[in-house]
Parts: structure tokens; sequence; C-alpha cells
């Protein structure tokens, strides 16, 4: 199984040695960065699983590079942590999409398990985003069910014809492929006997 990615973002050395060191020891490969800048310009670089970022950093806040990390991949977790915690700056991060957010120092068992929930939200945004994208068609009748503009799953069934004609404004013209041709003509001359 391949390891999770975290990038951690943190303008205190000490932190990043400290965030890096332990979740690396856990199994996790992890990257790091000095500053809100260079994290997005890595996000932007390469795929990670989870951004692990200080909140009040010189230039970049954590607020914005979370922005910018919702907007280059929107299923990847995201987790803040400060030492200036207040409830404003909670709820922004929350409201902004953040998985969790935590107030240093931090214990690491605690960390750990904040990282692993966090994750688990990463899996599972990525297993809707599969599924919302799978087309539903019926086992029996083949009728497709268009959900566009709807909830999933309270579309309308209808045939593949109207599908096809909806979505593209082609028009289906019937024909045979060779393998029913011939199952056409076979049945027909055997009806004929």
């Amino acid at each position: 199984m391949q390891k999770k990615r975290i990038l951690i973002v943190d303008d205190e050395k000490i932190i990043l040695r400290t965030l890096s060191w332990g979740l690396g020891n856990h199994g996790y490969d992890v990257d790091t960065a000095e500053s809100g800048e260079e994290g997005l310009a890595k996000l932007q670089h390469g795929s990670y699983n989870l951004l692990l970022s200080d909140l009040l950093m010189d230039g970049m806040s954590g607020i914005d590079l979370l922005k910018g990390a919702r907007a280059i991949n929107p299923d990847m977790a995201v987790c803040l942590i400060t030492g200036y915690a207040d409830l404003t700056s909670a709820i922004d991060a929350l409201r902004l999409g953040a998985d969790d957010y935590l107030v240093k120092p931090c214990d690491m068992e605690e960390l750990l398990l904040r990282v692993q929930s966090a994750l688990k939200k990463e899996d599972l945004r990525k297993k809707v985003r599969y599924f919302e994208k799978i087309l539903p068609v019926c086992a029996v009748c083949k009728k497709i069910r268009d959900d566009a503009g709807k909830e999933p799953g309270e579309g309308e069934w209808i045939s593949l014809e109207q599908y096809l004609r909806r979505k593209t404004g082609v028009e289906i013209r019937h024909a045979y492929c060779v393998k029913c041709a011939r199952q056409v003509e076979d049945n027909s001359q055997v009806s004929d006997e």
C-alpha cells in the first residue's frame, strides 16, 4: 500500500522538524515548506493527501494557503495548527473547508489521531467524487438515470437515445452490427421454414 503523503507548512523550523520526524516515524511520507508561498508551489507540482499548515505565518497565511489548496485539490485533507487560537480563526478555517484545527503545542498522539481522521475524510471525499462520475444504467431495461441538475439518485430514467440527444444533440440511427445481422437473418430463415 502506498504511503500517504503529507505536506507540513510552518515558518518555524523546529516545528517542521518535530512534526516531520513524528509523522515520518509513523509511516507517512512527509515533505515540508517554510512559507505559505513555498507550500502552495509544492502543492501545484506534487500530489499530497494532507496539508498540515500553521495558521499565522509571514507572507501567505494558513487561511490563504487553505483556499489555494482547495482550488488545486478539493479532496485533499487540510489541518491548520496555531499557537494563537481564537474562536473566529477556528470558525473561518472550518467554514473554508479545513478538516481540523489544532492548537500548538500539540501532543503527538493527539496529532496522529487527528491526521488519521482527516485522511479518512479525504478517502471518503475521493470515493464520493468517483461514484458521482459513474453513469447509472438499469441492469434490466438499460435506461440511464439523468441526474443533471438534481441530487444524485433523483434523476429521471430515460432511454440511451434520449440521453445522447440531451447531452450531445446527436440523433441515433439504428443499424445492426455484423453479429446481430447474422443472428436476425438466421432467425428469419428458421421462421420461414
